[in-house]
């Protein structure tokens, strides 16, 4: 243990860590919409990829970042709307898989309006953050990374203060808790539905910019929702709190596993380590960490 390398260990576990902070916002999504409508919105990896792709190809067309990013965030928050109006609302009571099937062909759908109105090319999306690592007491750590990380803990706290203090974040908790009686005291489902959509289309334009500047704006970039599904299982399907707690486990696992044991299973682990580890949690607790618990034992 003596010749053990500690900074190094320190350096990968942070590392995973801050990757595992990107994976949460890609879980938040999915939290905000199956906490209300009990939908498993599949669709969250092509509003991601729209959200990149339109805000990447506004600049390469001269329009300014700021203005850029204001029109992203408009088209985001429309493109929720919209779906709530023409997908969800139609569908309302039926039979979960019908829902899930609804929003897998919605990303196709969202996937392919992309692809016409911005094109198929690769672009290059650069925040004005570097990738260069700091060196804090020997330990290196991505300066992208640490800007991401603080990126989607003011996203997090923001939503937080959002549904704890506003008038329409304590509907969304009173609808998530139970829907009947949401509607029993007066709550309009739809519109609450509504503005969840509109905020899980502003989630995917945080999450688009940071995983388009890391990985290059490209149609593989949806793929991305597949990390947050391990994250999801642990943390649990409708807990924000899970979201957080699940991406940072994730993300630890993957780095700590392809570095100290990779070269036993010949390397790269770090692509289904993950689902491993979620099929081995859904063993033990089905729910996840922090989410509800569907049977109550007696």
């Amino acid at each position: 243990m003596a010749d053990f390398d500690w900074p190094f260990l320190i350096e990968v576990l942070v590392g995973g860590l801050l990757s595992g902070v990107m994976y949460s916002l890609v879980a938040i999504g999915f939290v905000l919409i199956y906490k209300t409508s009990g939908v498993l919105n599949f669709a969250q990896g092509a509003m991601l990829l729209f959200a990149a792709l339109t805000f990447v190809s506004l600049l390469e067309r001269g329009v300014p970042f700021a203005l850029a990013l204001v029109i992203t965030f408009a088209v985001m928050v429309l493109i929720g709307i919209a779906i709530e109006r023409t997908v969800l609302r139609p569908l309302t009571n039926k039979p979960p898989i019908t829902l899930f099937m609804a929003t897998l062909g919605l990303s196709y759908i969202i996937e392919g309006a992309a692809q016409l109105i911005w094109g198929t090319q690769v672009h290059g999306l650069e925040l004005g953050i570097e990738d260069v690592p700091f060196d804090i007491g020997g330990v290196f750590i991505s300066q992208f990374d640490l800007f991401a990380a603080a990126v989607a803990a003011a996203m997090v706290a923001a939503l937080s203060a959002f549904f704890r203090y506003t008038r329409i974040g304590l509907a969304f908790r009173a609808v998530a808790d139970d829907q009947f009686a949401a509607l029993a005291v007066g709550l309009k489902l739809p519109w609450i539905w509504a503005t969840v959509w509109a905020a899980a289309g502003v989630v995917a334009l945080v999450a688009g910019l940071l995983w388009g500047a890391r990985l290059g704006v490209q149609f593989s970039l949806s793929l991305v929702v597949l990390k947050a599904l391990p994250v999801l299982v642990l943390g649990g399907f409708d807990s924000i709190l899970g979201a957080i707690v699940g991406g940072l486990l994730i993300g630890a696992t993957e780095k700590l596993a392809e570095v100290y044991i990779g070269e036993y299973f010949g390397g790269g682990i770090e692509g289904w380590i993950a689902y491993v580890a979620a099929l081995a949690f859904l063993l033990i607790r089905p729910s996840g960490l922090f989410g509800q618990k569907l049977v109550e034992r007696i």
